[in-house]
Order: structure tokens, then C-alpha cells, then sequence
């Protein structure tokens, strides 16, 4: 016998087309991440240089510099000796260094101005980019002056150190992560499927769907190179979203087979409906994820670039591999039920209570929940942003607290601000005169330092004059001093050599430029993430109300990550159990990106559980019915989904950057709060508010493609010799 059915949709051809096909599909899927993942080893993955990721008047300088032909600048490190009677300790630090192989030159020791202190800059010797290799035996030559010293305080930091100290701790993290991710989302699918084969499909997916991903971005480096955290957020968002599609569907086929359908059937239904959802949830995550080219930000569009490929990798793989999985294995797919856990119906009892409660008082539901989460949100009203530095690494390093002392000590030696001019000439006396200018505006002023150091290419046509801020170099006053510098101090003094450029860079700058390119693209990412999102459930939906809460559903998701985010990281709320130190702002890229990525998870529920209100509502349901059904009914893939979610993002907390922790928490946060507060609770009580309102659409839109959410028709047995689509049991 062979099934004919009248199914509709990519999502449902798709799915049977692999279940005639499970071989082809399965291996074809195979072959694929296998082949894109050689192809990328054989033609690599472009990284993203420093003029790549700048803008305004930071890149021109950066690109000043690197146009200019500058002899490569060795690694610099420094040692700073802190208290009373420290001569001697001083010279046993140059002594200690001087005649090591991996040192190139000792600078002259320098006094803080307030003589508590004295730093000794060196630099060493070979390539700069494997300094962090070598860094080691200079590091335990200093902690031995310590220890000949103990009543001093003794330590190094410095280009290489920073470097060795992040890789190390970075290294330690990932690995941890690694470690972790996978068990514990394994865990938690034993325990929401009570099976072990039908736990692993979804790990199996999401994880070949993430190698396929890497090496697709591979070829994508060549339109938009990567950054250090692209294959970081790759791997966060793609162990969301595979897990979580193929949850949703392998859910729906099994609710299905356990209703009695036979396995023919519940694989049609389930790619019909939680298949559609699929599609459409993919479409509308791409569609957020495409908000971040808008930036025209080197990182951004790394991130929406890994981004975009994983989700539509995983989309892939759960319209096609996962049918032919479902397909072959039949019944098989509740292999080896775990005793305790294994349960016929997956209808969350707990959540049902909930509904009751909600529908039976819509009106006070809404209220509380939407007081609740405007409490929540309301720490973001304070929101403000702040540059990286190396504080953002855990203030338990030793390198950290030594930038730190340095940075008290001499602020003026870790983050100056560069001057690049640009002239026919930077040697002859009319340059000389401007720099003496130069020295004489920038100490008048109060807000710039000595020393003022100058550095002049061979060709003698560009010099880089660096010069020292006020401030801790990522604070307000440090900003002013760079607005200072570029608006009367350095045109008023370079800016009058004939030909001249002039342009302002360095730290301080740079995320200065950073922070206002982000600014200024808001409104564009916005109201292009917004607008589309509303359009596609508008189009999947057939109603312009439910688009307009669904939007505002996610916008009150996003405020409420926000305010937590203020709360703890900012704020400075559980530092020493998250392991940061607050710097008074959010890092300046997090609020735009979360935005984006939690407006494109957040559909993953809402797309899914509307579906399955709309479902019931095409069979015939009063709205509220549609949705004590739909919601009951979807209440423990949702719970489960969410736990996955949440359990893989907590676990970035644990990363030693704050921004990594922000990411983490801040995501954490907003699912859990999407999938209780905001599905169970507002999501219900604002539909059983509207009724049949919740349909509505003008007539003027009736032209509207027409969406099927009811279950397609019982296939008509036709004789036929062919093999059915799953095999017996």
C-alpha cells in the first residue's frame, strides 16, 4: 500500500519526500557537513583586521598608520614597584631582565607623580603575535624579584601577558563549556522524552548542523571575515535552535503516534504543522539576524553572517534528515525508555493549573504579569554603555590587578590617545613648531598628559604622537578629553601644516567611534527586525493582531532582559558569585545584539504555540478553547525547549569575560522570563482579552496567501507493492 497524501506546504513535502528517500537523505546529509567541513580546512576562515572593525575618525587613523609603512611595533610589557624603600628592588627588576634573550630594550624606570610607585617599561624581542609564548620565563623572573622583595608589591602586565592571561582563560572556559553544554543538554531531553534514542537525535542534529555551519563559514569569511567570538555565538545560538527544532517536531510526531495515529500519519502531521513552524520560526530568525548587517559593523556582520548560517543549517537538517530519521526508526525512536521518566502524554499538568487560573481571570492575569515584568524591565530606563578594557576579564587575575595598580599609578601609560598626521613632512621645523604647540595646548587644558611621545614613519610623511588622558581611560572624562583633542587641540595645532591630515585614534577613541556607529544604526535595525517580523506573522497568521502582540510580546522580552542586565551588571549586583567587577556600564555592543538575537529566539515559542492555537481555532474552537488547548498542549515541549535554552546560555556565564557573561545571563534571563511570564501567562490572558478580535484582518488584505494550520486529511490507501514509509515494528 502506498500513502497518498494532500499535504501542503515546503515544510511537509519536504518531510515525505525524505521519507521515501531516508537513505539519500540521510546520507546526502552526511556527505554534506563532511564535505563543507574539508572544503573549509582546504581554503581557510578570513579573520577581520583592526581597519576592518573600525570606524569614523579611529579607522582613518588606523588606516593612516597601516598605509604608512611603520616597522612592526615589538611587545611591551611593564613592571610596576609599589611602596616605600624600593631602589633596590627596582634594580634587581632591570637586572633580572636585562640580560634574558627574550628582551629586546629596558626602558629608564619612571616615578608616579605621586613617588609611591616606579614602572619599568621593556620590550622583547621576535614576532609580537607569539610574544604570549614566550612571555612565561619574563613572568617567574619577576615573581622571583616578588619574592626576594615581599614586602613590596611586584608584577608584570603588558601586551604579552594580557594576551598569554585571555588565551589561557579563554581556553580554560571553552574547554569547560565544551564539557558541560553537551551533557547537560542531554540531560535534560532524557528527561523531557523518557528515552535515550529519541534524546540523542536532537544533540546529534544540532551539533552536525553546527560543524556544517563552521565550515560554511569558511567561504562566508570572504564577504563578511570573522572576529574572535563569531564561532563562540555560532555554537550558542546553534545548540539552541537545533535542539529546539527538532524538539518541537520530534514532540509532535510521537503526541501523534501515542493518539493513535500510525506512524505514516504522525510523521505527516508532524511536518505539516510543527514542520511549518519550523520554516516559519527559521524565516523569522534570519530575518532578526539579517538586522545586524545594518550595523555596517566588522563584528555584527560576522555575527549575523554565523548567525544566519547555523539557523538555516538547522532548519535544513530538521525538514529533511530529521523526517527520514523519524521515518526509518518508527516506534524505535522511544528506544531504551528510562524507567521513572518515560510517560505517554506530554501535557505539562503544572501549566494547566496555570491556565485555568489565567483564562478564568484574564483581565488580572495581564495586569500582574505585565507589572511584573515592568518591574523587572525598569533597572534599563538607567541603561548606559561603556567600552572594553581589561577589566572586563575577572578581577581575581593577577595581570588584571596589575593593569589596575598601573592604571591608578600611571594612567597616562595604558590608554593614550594617538594623533596620526599626515604631512609632506614630519622632520623639518614647521612640524616641530606644531608639536611644541601642541604640548603647550594639551597641558593647558588639564585634560591631557604628559608624556607625549612621537613616532615617525621611514618615509618621514606620518607621525603618530601619543599622548596621555585624563580619566581611567573609559569613564566620561576620558571621552571629553578625546572630544577635547579632536576638536581644538589637535586641529588648531597639526591641522594648520600645509597638506596636512589629521586624525584622532587610539583606545578610548575607538570605542568612542564604536559605540556612535551603533547609535546611529538603531533606528535602522529596529525598524527593519520590527517590520519584517511583523510581516512574516502577519503572512503566516492571516492577522494583523496577533503580528502586533507578537511584536510586542518580544519587545517586552527584550526590556526585561535589560533591566536584569542593569541590575546585575552594571548595578554591580552578585559580583563575586558571577566572578566580574562592575565598570558601570553595559558593554557597548550587548544591548543591540541581545536585541536581535532575543527578538529571533523568542519566535521559536511564539511561532510554535501559535500554530497550535490557530490549529484548534480552524477546527472549530471558541478562541478561548483554542488556546487552553494549544497552550496545555504545548506546555511541555516548551518547558523542556526553554530548559535547554537557558541551561546552554547560563553555562556562557562561566566564560571569563563579563561580556560573555552578559550574553549569557542576559539570555538565560529573557527565555525563561518568554517562557512563563510572557507564554503562559500574558500570552493567553491578552487573547482571551480579544476573542475572535485576534483574527482579525482587513479586507484590503484578503489577498493574503492562505497558510493551512489545520491537520491534513487521512491519507487514501492505494494498492500498491511499494514498501511503507516506516518499517514494522
Amino acid at each position: 500500500m502506498k500513502h497518498r497524501e494532500n499535504v501542503t506546504g515546503f515544510a511537509a513535502r519536504a518531510a515525505l519526500w525524505s521519507a521515501r528517500h531516508r537513505t539519500l537523505a540521510i546520507v546526502g546529509w552526511l556527505v554534506f557537513v563532511v564535505g563543507v567541513t574539508v572544503l573549509s580546512g582546504q581554503i581557510g576562515t578570513l579573520e577581520a583586521s583592526g581597519s576592518d572593525q573600525g570606524h569614523g575618525e579611529s579607522k582613518r587613523a588606523e588606516v593612516l598608520v597601516e598605509q604608512a609603512g611603520f616597522p612592526v611595533r615589538p611587545a611591551g610589557e611593564m613592571v610596576i614597584v609599589k611602596g616605600a624603600g624600593r631602589d633596590a628592588a627596582v634594580a634587581d627588576v632591570v637586572r633580572s631582565l636585562g640580560g634574558r634573550a627574550e628582551v629586546d630594550t629596558v626602558a629608564e624606570p619612571i616615578t608616579s607623580p605621586d613617588k609611591q610607585a616606579t614602572l619599568i617599561s621593556f620590550t622583547m624581542t621576535g614576532d609580537p603575535e607569539t610574544a604570549e609564548d614566550r612571555v612565561q620565563p619574563l613572568q617567574d623572573a619577576v615573581a622571583g624579584v616578588q619574592g626576594r622583595h615581599p614586602d613590596l608589591f611586584i608584577a608584570e602586565a603588558g601586551d604579552a601577558s594580557g594576551d598569554k592571561m585571555f588565551s589561557d582563560t579563554l581556553d580554560e572556559g571553552l574547554s569547560r563549556l565544551s564539557m558541560l553544554s553537551i551533557p547537560v543538554t542531554l540531560g535534560i531531553l532524557l528527561v523531557a522524552f523518557g528515552a535515550v534514542v529519541a534524546a540523542l537525535i536532537p544533540v546529534g542534529l544540532a551539533l552536525t548542523a553546527i560543524v556544517a555551519a563552521i565550515g560554511l563559514l569558511a567561504g562566508a569569511s570572504r564577504l563578511a571575515p570573522t572576529v574572535d567570538t563569531t564561532q563562540h555565538v555560532l555554537l550558542l545560538v546553534g545548540l539552541a535552535v537545533g535542539v529546539d527544532y527538532c524538539l518541537f517536531y520530534i514532540r509532535r510526531e510521537r503526541d501523534e503516534r501515542r493518539n493513535g495515529a500510525d506512524p505514516h500519519r504522525a510523521l505527516v502531521i508532524a511536518a505539516q504543522t510543527s514542520g511549518r513552524s519550523v520554516w516559519i520560526s527559521g524565516l523569522t530568525v534570519i530575518v532578526a539576524m539579517g538586522g545586524m548587517f545594518f550595523t555596517q559593523d566588522a563584528t555584527f556582520v560576522s555575527f549575523g553572517m554565523a548567525t544566519i548560517l547555523v539557523v538555516a543549517t538547522a532548519v535544513l537538517g530538521s525538514l529533511t534528515v530529521l523526517p527520514a530519521l523519524l521515518s526509518a526508526l518508527g516506534d524505535r525512536v522511544d528506544a531504551i525508555k528510562i524507567p521513572g521518566l518515560y510517560r505517554r502524554t506530554s501535557e505539562g499538568r503544572v501549566w494547566r493549573l496555570v491556565l485555568r487560573v489565567v483564562l478564568a481571570k484574564p483581565l488580572i492575569s495581564a495586569i500582574v504579569a505585565v507589572g511584573a515584568l515592568a518591574a523587572i524591565a525598569s533597572p534599563a530606563l538607567d541603561l548606559r554603555t561603556k567600552g572594553g578594557s581589561i577589566e572586563d576579564m575577572s578581577p581575581k587575575q593577577p595581570v588584571v590587578q596589575t593593569f589596575v595598580a598601573i592604571a591608578e599609578a600611571f594612567p597616562t601609560e595604558v590608554v593614550p590617545a594617538e594623533v596620526v598626521v599626515k604631512a609632506p613632512t614630519v622632520r623639518g621645523p614647521e612640524f616641530k613648531a606644531a608639536l611644541a604647540d601642541f604640548r603647550r595646548a594639551a597641558v593647558a587644558g588639564g585634560q591631557l598628559r604628559e608624556p607625549i611621545e612621537v613616532r615617525v614613519n621611514p618615509a618621514g610623511t606620518v607621525a603618530v604622537v601619543s599622548v596621555g588622558l585624563a580619566g581611567n581611560g573609559s569613564d566620561r572624562t576620558s571621552e571629553s578629553a578625546v572630544n577635547t583633542l579632536r576638536a581644538t587641540v589637535a586641529p588648531d595645532t597639526f591641522g594648520r601644516l600645509a597638506g596636512s591630515t589629521v586624525a584622532v585614534g587610539g583606545d578610548t577613541a575607538e570605542n568612542m567611534d564604536f559605540t556612535q556607529r551603533l547609535s546611529d544604526s538603531v533606528p535602522w535595525v529596529f525598524g527593519f527586525v520590527l517590520g519584517l517580523a511583523f510581516v512574516l506573522l502577519l503572512v503566516s497568521f492571516r492577522s494583523v493582531v496577533v503580528a502586533v502582540t507578537g511584536v510586542l510580546l518580544n519587545l517586552l522580552s527584550v526590556a526585561a532582559a535589560y533591566g536584569m542586565l542593569v541590575f546585575i551588571f552594571q548595578d554591580g549586583h552578585f559580583e563575586s558569585a558571577l566572578d566580574f567587577k562592575s565598570g558601570g556600564g553595559i558593554t557597548n555592543w550587548m544591548p543591540l545584539f541581545l536585541f536581535i538575537i532575543l527578538f529571533g529566539l523568542s519566535m521559536d515559542y511564539h511561532v510554535f504555540v501559535l500554530s497550535r492555537i490557530r490549529e484548534g481555532h480552524d477546527r472549530g474552537l471558541a478562541t478561548k478553547q483554542a488556546v487552553a488547548e494549544g497552550i496545555g498542549r504545548t506546555a511541555g515541549v516548551i518547558t523542556s525547549a526553554a530548559l535547554v535554552m537557558v541551561a546552554v546560555f547560563a553555562l556562557f556565564a562561566t566564560l571569563p569575560l563579563i561580556s560573555t557573561k552578559e550574553l549569557g545571563i542576559g539570555l538565560a534571563a529573557a527565555v525563561l522570563l518568554d517562557a512563563t511570564i510572557i507564554r503562559a501567562v500574558l500570552l493567553p490572558a491578552v487573547m482571551a482579552l480579544l476573542g475572535e478580535k485576534n483574527w482579525w484582518l482587513p479586507r484590503w488584505l484578503n489577498w493574503l496567501p492562505e497558510v493551512a494550520h489545520d491537520l491534513p486529511p487521512a491519507a487514501t490507501p492505494q494498492p500498491r507493492e511499494d514498501r511503507e514509509l516506516t518499517p514494522a515494528i
